[in-house]
């Protein structure tokens, strides 16, 4: 299974989900969706838009956990 660490990263960095939205332009909507792990699958041009305002690499959004 693939978590979405979006929530920990806004939280590091300081950024609220109406500010991230700004940066990226991803509407809070779907910023929300990922924050909260129900997001079926994340488009690349998405996930580069957040590493760049995050100041981050993929791997601190996405981690892999094995299923139980």
């Amino acid at each position: 299974m693939i978590i979405v660490n979006l929530d920990v990263m806004m939280a590091k960095r300081k950024i609220s989900l109406n500010e991230l939205s700004k940066k990226t332009g991803i509407t809070t909507t779907n910023l929300s969706i990922l924050k909260t792990n129900k997001a079926k699958a994340i488009r690349f041009s998405t996930l580069e838009l957040i590493c760049k305002a995050l100041n981050c690499q993929p791997s601190d959004i996405l981690e892999y956990k094995e299923d139980k």
